[in-house]
C-alpha cells in the first residue's frame, strides 16, 4: 500500500517542496491585492484631479461655453485653431521658452556656486543655509507683492538708486518691454534658487568624500575635482532640478498675474500661455476658449516630459530598476 509522502506540519505542503510554487495562483493573486491596496488610493486621487478635469477641459474646449449651464453651442476646433492662429499666444509661449531657457541658465550655475560653498565647514553655514531657502517658502502672493510695491517707479528700488549716487540706473522695471522681462527673471532666481541649493546639497551629502581624497592625492585641484568629481557624480541630481525647472516655467502663471495683472503682463513682455487662458478664457467670459488653452498647454507640458524622461531620464530611471524589466532594458541597450 503506498503512502502519502511527509508533509511539513506548518506550511501543509509535502517536504523538499517549495510552498510558493505549491499555488502560484495563489501568489499572484496576492501579489495583485497589494499592488491595489498600496496604488488604489492614489490611483483614484489621480484620477480624479488630473484625468478626469483634463477630460473635461478638453471636452468644454469644444464649445463656445460662457462657464454656467450646460454647453450648447458646438463649435469643433474652432478654439483650438483660433489659439494656433492667435499672435498674443505665440507671444506668450515665446516668453515661456525664454523663461525656460534664462531658469536654467542662470538658477542652474548659481545653485551650484553656492551648494559647492555651503556644503564646507564655514561658521554659520546653517544659517546661510536657511536663509537662502526661506524666499522658497514664502507664498507666492506676499512675493509678487512685494516686489511690485518695490519695483514701481516711485517705488524703493529706484529711491535706493537715487540715493547711492546711481540715480542715472532708475527705470520703470514693471512696464518697459525692454526690462520686464529681465525683472521676472530676477524675482523668480531670487525665490526658486534656494530650493536648487537645497536639492544640490542634499545629492553632494550621497557623494563619498575618499573619491576627493584620492583625487587630491593625486595632485587634483580643487576646482578639478569638482568638474571631473563632484559634476558627473551630481548628473541625477541635476537632471531632476532641470526636469522640475523646465516643468515649472512652462505653467508659470502666479508671479506674472501678481505682479503684471491680466493686461499689462502681456504689453510688458511678460505674458504666458497660463495668464493668456486666464485673459482670454475667464476675463473674457469665454470659458470654452479658456479650457482650450488650459488642454493646449497639457499637452505641451506633456509632450516635454516625455521627450525630457526618454532623452534625459532614462538611464537614471533604468539604473533605479530591478528585476526582470531592468534585465531586458540593459539588454536592449548591448545589442
Amino acid at each position: 500500500m503506498l503512502s502519502a509522502p511527509p508533509s511539513d506540519v506548518t506550511t501543509g505542503t509535502p517536504v523538499g517542496e517549495d510552498p510558493q510554487r505549491s499555488s502560484p495562483t495563489r501568489r499572484r493573486w496576492g501579489v495583485r491585492l497589494e499592488i491595489v491596496l498600496l496604488a488604489g488610493p492614489a490611483l483614484l486621487v489621480f484620477v480624479g484631479f488630473v484625468i478626469f478635469p483634463v477630460l473635461m477641459a478638453a471636452y468644454y474646449g469644444f464649445f463656445s461655453w460662457q462657464g454656467y449651464g450646460p454647453p450648447t453651442e458646438f463649435v469643433g476646433l474652432k478654439n483650438y485653431i483660433t489659439i494656433l492662429q492667435d499672435p498674443l499666444f505665440h507671444e506668450a509661449l515665446t516668453h515661456n521658452g525664454v523663461i525656460l531657457v534664462l531658469s536654467l541658465v542662470l538658477q542652474g550655475p548659481a545653485a551650484i556656486l553656492l551648494a559647492l560653498l555651503l556644503n564646507r565647514r564655514m561658521r554659520g553655514q546653517s544659517l546661510i543655509r536657511v536663509l537662502i531657502f526661506i524666499p522658497y517658502v514664502i507664498s507666492e502672493v506676499v512675493v509678487g507683492t512685494g516686489w511690485s510695491l518695490m519695483l514701481q517707479t516711485a517705488g524703493a528700488f529706484n529711491d535706493l538708486l537715487e540715493s547711492t549716487g546711481l540715480g542715472f540706473l532708475r527705470n520703470d522695471w514693471l512696464s518697459n518691454p525692454d526690462v520686464a522681462i529681465w525683472t521676472l527673471m530676477a524675482i523668480i532666481t531670487w525665490k526658486y534658487v534656494g530650493f536648487a541649493v537645497i536639492l544640490f546639497l542634499a545629492g553632494l551629502q550621497g557623494i563619498p568624500e575618499e573619491l576627493h581624497e584620492a583625487a587630491a592625492i593625486d595632485g587634483a585641484s580643487y576646482w578639478q575635482i569638482q568638474w571631473r568629481i563632484t559634476l558627473p557624480l551630481l548628473g541625477p541630481t541635476l537632471r531632476i532640478w532641470a526636469f522640475l525647472s523646465i516643468i515649472g516655467s512652462l505653467q508659470l502663471f502666479d508671479l506674472v498675474y501678481i505682479i503684471w495683472g491680466q493686461y499689462i503682463a502681456s504689453t510688458a513682455g511678460t505674458s504666458t500661455m497660463a495668464t493668456y487662458m486666464v485673459s482670454e478664457g475667464r476675463n473674457a467670459g469665454n470659458f470654452g476658449y479658456g479650457n482650450a488653452v488650459a488642454v493646449v498647454l497639457f499637452v505641451i507640458s506633456l509632450v516635454v516630459a516625455l521627450i525630457y524622461q526618454r532623452a534625459v531620464l532614462r538611464r537614471d530611471t533604468d539604473g533605479a530598476l530591478t528585476g526582470p524589466l531592468s534585465r531586458r532594458n540593459v539588454s536592449r541597450r548591448t545589442r
